[in-house]
């Protein structure tokens, strides 16, 4: 074999073995995660992005997406690049909703799609090795099925009405223990309409992880906020 050969088979095993790594690393970080934040722009001002991402990380926030729904995509990729360098430079998760060709162009760490977003095959397929992939649930069945697809993580909901997904009915809080049980080892966050004054119920309900949104961004002092909350999910 000659050295060029060596040298080639060289870089690619050790590019798959930091993308192995990468991943690995990054799942058990995820693991970990009680709070996921998310920096929504119908909530967030773009030039609140990057303090937003800061505050939340300063309150114990380890996984982190950006949703720009209905944004321009260069604006987008612009708030992407920017959170994603301080969560990597943070130790969190960046997860980039949406947009998988964005993600592999970005290098993030994570993308999540809808029940509308094509197969999760499709979806690493494109944001490429190593990309953890979320998926959007609203059933049991759902529930199942991105588990069966082999997703690194689920959010499931919304728990209730929601300003966030305005028009999505909410699925309530009797399943919760039954997804947990479906899903298994793979992470499910409870999502929607969860609050400081709806947070207890919902781990009564049986949840281990949740999103919050829009509550979290509202709050005076986001980063007290998170740390409250992780703290009382922490003690449940």
């Amino acid at each position: 074999m000659s050295p060029r050969h060596v040298a080639a088979d060289c870089a690619f095993f050790l590019v798959a073995h930091v993308v192995l790594w990468q991943s690995s690393g990054m799942k058990k970080l995820l693991e970990s995660c009680h709070l996921y934040g998310i920096v929504d722009m119908g909530y967030t001002g773009p030039e609140q992005v990057e303090a937003r991402t800061h505050a939340l990380i300063d309150g114990g926030v380890r996984i982190i997406q950006l949703r720009a729904k209905g944004r321009e995509l260069p604006l987008v990729k612009a708030w992407a690049v920017a959170m994603q360098a301080i969560c990597r430079e943070r130790g969190a998760i960046f997860v980039l909703n949406d947009y998988p060709e964005m993600a592999a162009e970005i290098g993030a760490d994570a993308v999540h799609v809808g029940q509308d977003g094509g197969s999760l095959a499709d979806v690493r397929k494109i944001a490429g090795p190593g990309v953890l992939v979320g998926r959007s649930t609203h059933s049991l069945e759902q529930v199942r099925e991105a588990k069966r697809e082999g997703a690194d993580y689920i959010g499931f909901g919304p728990l209730y009405p929601t300003g966030t997904k305005p028009g999505r009915p909410s699925i309530g809080l009797a399943d919760i223990a039954a997804a947990q049980e479906a899903a298994g080892d793979m992470p499910l966050f409870c999502i929607g309409g969860i609050n400081g004054t709806t947070l207890p119920e919902v781990l009564k309900a049986g949840a281990r992880r949740v999103v919050i949104v829009s509550w979290l961004l509202q709050q005076a002092d986001i980063t007290r906020a998170a740390q409250s909350v992780i703290s009382r999910m922490e003690q449940a």
